[in-house]
């Protein structure tokens, strides 16, 4: 199977309708000391942009963002830009700053460095009101003139917004797009859509609802990154209108993200135990706190890595 890159041309500025197919969030490497492994993120990084991606994403939670400091941030971004500038899938970096004002700054300095678009992670920590975190929103997406995802997460950060909010909050701001992973996800999104019929909405939570989502008039996924290629190939046969095995692929792997997805911090861990099986990346290592995996998780993801193996192999001639 031949690497399938995306349409969009990253020297023209990205629309949010050109925000679709398969955008994983890029894993943070780290050596035996706890450091991040740059040489492994940058041969991560080189490899994903061959898997067929439609685009990348850095700093989500899959990117455990919330480890890494301000120096580390701004080496990782240099080498995220310098290589997804080269490829054909479009940039895009995860707004977290918890203070409005850092946020809008860090919001205009990843436009003036030329990323494609953007992710914002709302306000959560000790409850903000809602006017705070309505503001918050609304300050970053004017702030650029860049796609921002809007990503709503509520299992993960506690906090609930009602999709008649989601549509008042986003009313008069062209470039927001939806990143939507509550569990399950596909009722909101039915939702939102019958209040923004137009809306550009993404999936993350690893891909469980993927093809639901497709249906329901979702656009895309942005699950992890250790086996992008299935997401890819899922992505491709849904395209082609072969529903049948596409639905049959995403079965396969349902019965492995539908465990490992029960807690953010044990499906990071596999995936970094993937990426590291795959000759991807040098090291499994999670900072602190972080989900130690069993003897069983390890049989699990042989099974996985076996079971799978058509789909690399494929990809890699």
């Amino acid at each position: 199977m031949t690497s399938l890159a995306s349409t969009h041309t990253p020297s023209l500025p990205l629309k949010p309708q050109d925000i679709y197919g398969v955008n994983p969030i890029v894993a943070m490497p780290f050596n035996e000391s706890g450091e991040v492994d740059i040489e492994s993120f940058k041969r991560l990084v080189q490899h994903l942009v061959q898997t067929g991606c439609n685009g990348l994403t850095l700093f989500g939670i899959a990117s455990e963002f919330y480890k890494l400091n301000q120096e580390e941030r701004l080496e990782l971004v240099y080498w995220f830009k310098l290589i997804t500038a080269q490829s054909q899938v479009f940039s895009c970096v995860s707004v977290t700053e918890h203070a409005t004002e850092l946020a809008v700054k860090q919001a205009k300095e990843y436009q003036q460095q030329g990323f494609d678009s953007l992710m914002l992670l709302p306000p959560f920590f000790l409850n903000p009101s809602n006017e705070h975190i309505i503001y918050h929103i609304q300050s970053v997406l004017e702030a650029v003139d860049i796609p921002v995802l809007l990503q709503y997460a509520p299992t993960e950060t506690g906090l609930p917004i009602t999709p008649e909010d989601m549509k008042a909050i986003t009313d008069g701001y062209p470039n927001a797009v939806f990143k939507i992973e509550c569990n399950p996800p596909v009722n909101y999104s039915q939702q939102l859509l019958s209040l923004l019929p137009d809306a550009i909405i993404m999936n993350g939570y690893a891909g469980l609802y993927m093809l639901d989502m497709l249906e329901t008039g979702g656009k895309g996924v942005m699950p992890g990154c250790s086996f992008t290629e299935i997401y890819t190939a899922i992505y491709h046969l849904w395209q082609d209108g072969e529903l049948q095995q596409a639905k049959a692929l995403h079965t396969l792997l349902f019965r492995y993200i539908s465990k490992w997805m029960t807690h953010c911090e044990y499906i990071i861990a596999v995936e970094k135990a993937i990426l590291v099986k795959r000759g991807i990346i040098a090291k499994n290592y999670c900072r602190k706190p972080d989900y130690p995996l069993s003897e069983s998780d390890h049989q699990d993801i042989e099974s996985f890595l076996n079971e799978f193996s058509f789909i690399f192999e494929q990809y890699q001639e």
